[in-house]
């Protein structure tokens, strides 16, 4: 699970700096984000829950 995190996380700062460089791809911008937040929340959880999967 640890893995899926940081593979999502990677993929979303590619799709922000992607969205922030091609102003016609500004809805990769809007994906990064969302991608961004739920690797976060995701982290979050694990780390508050204490759980090591």
């Amino acid at each position: 699970m640890n893995i899926l995190v940081i593979i999502i996380a990677v993929i979303a700062i590619v799709l922000l700096l992607t969205g922030g460089l091609v102003q016609s791809l500004n809805f990769l911008l809007w994906v990064g984000l969302v991608l961004l937040i739920v690797a976060a929340i995701v982290f979050l959880l694990r780390f508050l829950s204490g759980r090591r999967v």
